[in-house]
Order: structure tokens, then C-alpha cells, then sequence
């Protein structure tokens, strides 16, 4: 049996509040998406970015800056 109250809750973001989140707009954080760089989801005709996702792609964003 499965205890829902121990199960970890993520959070999921659209391509809106990821630009405002990133000072960005609309449009690049859905071409992140097209080529692959931003891992995102489709749920019906709107893509959703899950949490662990956004900060996998600010840290690699942070390691190419330092190389």
C-alpha cells in the first residue's frame, strides 16, 4: 500500500512563470524547450517544467559560465 502523506510533492512551472522567474521572455524559455536544453512536458497544449528540472539547467547554465 502506498502512503501518500510520505510521497514528495513536485513542483511543476509553465513557460510563464519560468520567464518571470528568469527576467526572460516567453519565447526563449520555449526555444530552450525545442532544442532540448530546458526539459519540459506537454499537459494538453501547455508545456509544464517540472522544479528539479529548472535547477538542473541553472546549474549547467552556472558550470559553462565558469569553464
Amino acid at each position: 500500500m502506498i502512503n501518500i502523506t510520505n510521497m514528495k510533492e513536485d513542483k511543476y512551472f509553465s513557460i510563464h512563470e519560468v520567464a518571470k522567474m528568469l527576467k526572460v521572455a516567453y519565447l526563449t524559455v520555449y526555444r530552450w524547450i525545442q532544442s532540448d536544453k530546458l526539459k519540459a512536458f506537454k499537459a494538453g497544449k501547455q508545456y509544464r517544467i517540472k522544479n528539479e528540472d529548472l535547477t538542473s539547467f541553472l546549474n549547467e547554465g552556472k558550470r559553462k559560465k565558469t569553464i
